[in-house]
């Protein structure tokens, strides 16, 4: 039983240029431009007419765009929930501006050890997160850590939790890596890995969406039953202002903006598109958590009951529950 039609994310690509180059991801490679305040205004607002809850300012690095401040208080005066993941590189200088615009902000880090985390980033940065963790503090703000989960680093979670979550008030966001395209991530998460992750998944301060695991264990989506609802819970815009369909991963089908979200988004051309979600056979096994999140979230299933007590519990922690009630 579908609970809602329409969708309810939107993944706003500001630019896909980044400042580290980290070897799971590819978006780096990218050429690109950066969004326009003009577009960005035109946009969300046909956002909010579409019914969509949740503004996810990403990239690429999303505090490279130099009006990112002005783009989400753009987000804010439309009562959309904001959500932002940065490397912290930048974190010092926009931290000031960027106060009470993010709901979710996320600080990637992927191993306690500085030398570990850097190399996998291809950048300094560990150093950057553990000063952006006092900034955000200092100006009441609560980052959460987002920890990218690989076979190699599942042995780092207690160290990331009980020397820097724990101490710092700080939820640890498990975040299992995923391939995609070209890009491979390792070895795949075996099944005592996956229930190891499950046990940290309850403890407090974590945030691990146990439907991930399920799905995982059940081999992905599959396509002649598909679980994927990407295209219709999820409106991605990229840099060059154009809706991707069905997702960014996938993008079978860029279309361009313009002033006319709205009517491209209803046209029967994008409809039928969305029909495909989950369909494609590249769609075959898809774990990517951005997308199958907001799936979980929609359709009454076995996943939308396993997503359901650890959704409640993020947004009990993060107090974003009363936004969601609007």
């Amino acid at each position: 039983m579908r609970i809602t039609k329409k969708p309810i994310l939107c993944n706003y690509y500001v630019t896909y240029r980044c400042n580290a180059s980290c070897s799971f991801c590819d978006i780096w490679e990218k050429p690109s431009p950066y969004i326009t305040l003009e577009n960005a205004e035109k946009n969300l607002s046909d956002l909010k007419k579409l019914g969509v809850k949740v503004i996810d300012f990403t990239g690429g690095e999303p505090l490279l765009h130099r009006q990112i401040t002005e783009l989400l208080a753009l987000a804010k005066q439309k009562k959309f929930i904001t959500t932002l993941t940065t490397n912290t590189l930048l974190y010092p200088k926009y931290a000031e501006k960027l106060k009470g615009l993010v709901d979710m902000l996320h600080f990637s880090l992927d191993s306690p050890d500085k030398d570990e985390h850097d190399k996998m980033r291809n950048v300094k940065c560990f150093d950057c997160v553990m000063q952006s963790i006092e900034i955000a503090k200092s100006l009441k703000e609560r980052p959460d850590i987002l920890f990218t989960v690989f076979d190699y680093n599942v042995d780092k979670i207690q160290r990331i939790y009980e020397e820097i979550c724990l101490p710092n008030n700080l939820v640890l966001i498990l975040n299992p890596a995923f391939d995609y395209n070209e890009v491979k991530t390792g070895k795949i998460l075996n099944e005592d890995l996956l229930n190891t992750l499950s046990k940290w998944g309850k403890k407090k301060n974590i945030y691990l969406n146990e439907a991930f695991i399920t799905l995982r264990k059940d081999g992905g989506n599959h396509i002649e039953k598909p679980i994927c609802r990407a295209g219709s819970t999820t409106i991605v815009i990229s840099p060059e202002n154009k809706l991707v369909l069905p997702c960014y991963h996938l993008g079978i089908e860029s279309i361009l903006i313009e002033d006319n979200l709205l009517e491209i988004y209803q046209s029967k051309k994008v409809q039928n598109l969305i029909q495909q979600e989950g369909k494609y056979p590249q769609c075959e096994g898809c774990v990517i958590n951005c997308y199958m999140q907001p799936s979980f979230a929609v359709e009454i299933s076995k996943y939308f009951w396993k997503a359901l007590p650890s959704t409640l519990k993020y947004n009990y922690m993060k107090g974003t529950w009363k936004n969601l009630l609007k």
